[in-house]
């Protein structure tokens, strides 16, 4: 996917259509900055380190989100939630959505509460 997103921005751009070739080309380097991070399923989530960027480990309970919203819920590209685990005042954390975004919503709204304001159509 992420050779597909850098050919197609960069032939877009070659041919100066550079409106589209933005967007795809920013997708395509979230996409790039995503692969460098770790994933870790079941028992090596025990041992999932320190957070790079706010701190802390990589776990929240689902009770200190205080709010979460999947973003272009249509055609799901973003998530967004606020916890209150890592600071009281609460942090906010972002994840591109690769996967089937009706899903995650529907487990989202299982575990954390309905979402204020974004539901898939």
């Amino acid at each position: 996917m992420l050779l597909f997103e850098t050919g197609v921005a960069g032939g877009l751009a070659y041919t100066d259509n550079l409106v589209p070739a933005v967007p795809v080309g920013l997708l395509g380097l979230l996409l790039l900055f995503q692969v460098t991070f770790e994933v870790k399923v079941g028992e090596q989530l025990e041992e999932s380190g320190e957070n790079v960027f706010v701190g802390g480990k990589n776990r929240w309970k689902y009770s200190s989100f205080v709010n979460w919203e999947l973003w272009w819920p249509n055609f799901p590209i973003l998530v967004y939630f606020k916890e209150t685990q890592t600071k009281p005042e609460g942090q906010i954390h972002f994840f591109p959505v690769i996967f089937n975004g009706k899903q995650l919503y529907d487990v989202m709204v299982e575990r954390a509460g309905p979402s204020k304001t974004s539901a898939p159509k």
